[in-house]
């Protein structure tokens, strides 16, 4: 993909979807060299003699970095925006990769998991603003092929990880770093895109603004808060399933560690199946419908996965992969329709607050499933979804937005 490609003009109010491309193929990039990190926990453990609270704690600085770091650059970036800041970002990731693939110890192991976080927390907030301003309108689809790269990305680090990581050793870590020049130059083209971009919305006249939802400042609050716990459900869950899937699956069913990750590839590519759908359905019928559905829906199949079997172990994984996944995007978009004008706030609070609670949820289950069993830890996190119930204190901000704009209320 050129910098010609990348640097094409919208039309006026068009989906660019040379954009949107460019973008979900860096975050596939982003993301797979991310998911190499826990997939590779089962070697890191046994090289380092790591037990279940380090594993978690590799996990903790990773995603704490990020979570601290996205809300700050995405606030900044909405006052002052940063055209190449992604290329730059990516430049942390690329660093880190190299120092993971020499680490002799486990602190120098923290300090490369830290500097993937690094890369992650410019590289998230400043990609959804990018999805949104190539969107022409129909953010929800916009954020989900945004999304659906990365998940896709994630699915495929741990099969490379099985593949290539496992029978050659650490060092080959190394070698995805030429995925992180990749990105960077595909970034940099983006960049470019952004700031003609930037130069000819100044050129044009004002629009009228959208029709505005008139929601008190404690409503906005409540609202936000109940979407973090429902993405505090969403990623707990996650971090289970990331984390820990291929040790249960070991430990429950005996299966070897590259089976283990081919499973969980069968999984994360649920997540990313689940997640096209998310967007384009919450266009259509309206998010909150999409966020009831993901979290509460997933309920039943969370409760069984503990007490099957191996292939019924895999299959409601998929399911589970399917339905959780169209949740994040609706959430991240009907957020930034909450709080309009802050794209990249919303989009780095979000973003890193899952990291954060992703990170944290693994610490402490690495600790639970010390203290007791990695049974015990997929039992207890069955419940998650429970937290669902509180989408029902949601407003509905499709049917005012159609109110304040003349259409019919239904």
């Amino acid at each position: 993909m050129t910098s010609e490609i990348l640097g094409r003009r919208p039309k006026a109010d068009g989906t660019v979807f040379t954009i949107l491309a460019a973008i979900s193929f860096s975050h596939l990039l982003n993301d797979m060299m991310q998911s190499l990190l826990p997939a590779l926990y089962p070697m890191l453990a046994s090289d380092f003699g790591l037990d279940f609270g380090q594993v978690g704690l590799i996990t903790l600085v990773f995603n704490l970095t990020a979570s601290i770091l996205q809300p700050a650059i995405g606030l900044y970036t909405d006052r002052k925006p940063q055209p190449y800041s992604l290329p730059l970002g990516m430049g942390f990731t690329l660093v880190g990769l190299v120092v993971l693939s020499v680490a002799p110890t486990f602190p120098l192991l923290l300090l490369g998991a830290a500097l993937v976080g690094m890369g992650s927390a410019v590289f998230h907030p400043e990609s959804s603003r990018i999805a949104r301003l190539a969107s022409g309108g129909r953010h929800g689809l916009a954020q989900s092929v945004f999304q659906v790269g990365g998940n896709i990305g994630s699915a495929i680090g741990p099969l490379l990880a099985a593949f290539i990581v496992l029978p050659r050793g650490q060092a080959s870590i190394g070698w995805f770093s030429a995925a992180a020049l990749l990105a960077i130059l595909v970034l940099t083209g983006v960049g470019a895109w952004y700031q003609r971009h930037r130069r000819s919305q100044a050129a044009k006249p004002r629009r009228p603004a959208a029709p505005a939802i008139d929601l008190s400042r404690g409503k906005v609050g409540l609202s936000l808060g109940i979407l973090g716990m429902l993405v505090f459900s969403k990623y707990v869950y996650l971090a289970s399933l990331t984390s820990y899937f291929t040790f249960y699956l070991i430990q429950t069913f005996g299966v070897s560690v590259q089976q283990a990750q081919i499973h969980l590839f069968i999984f994360l590519g649920a997540v990313a199946v689940g997640t096209v759908a998310g967007g384009p359905i919450g266009d259509r019928f309206g998010r909150k419908y999409v966020i009831w559905g993901s979290i509460l829906g997933v309920l039943p199949f969370t409760m069984a996965m503990p007490y099957v079997g191996l292939t019924g172990t895999v299959i409601l994984s998929i399911i589970i992969g399917l339905i959780l996944a169209s949740a994040f995007s609706a959430i991240v978009v009907y957020a930034q329709e909450l709080v309009p004008g802050k794209t990249g706030t919303i989009a780095g609070l979000f973003f890193g607050f899952a990291f954060g609670m992703g990170g944290i949820g693994a610490a402490v289950l690495g600790e639970v499933a010390d203290l007791t069993s990695i049974g015990f830890v997929y039992r207890l996190c069955a419940f998650l979804p429970l937290i669902g119930l509180l989408t029902v204190f949601l407003p509905d901000l499709e049917r005012p937005r159609r109110v304040a704009a003349g259409a019919p209320a239904e």
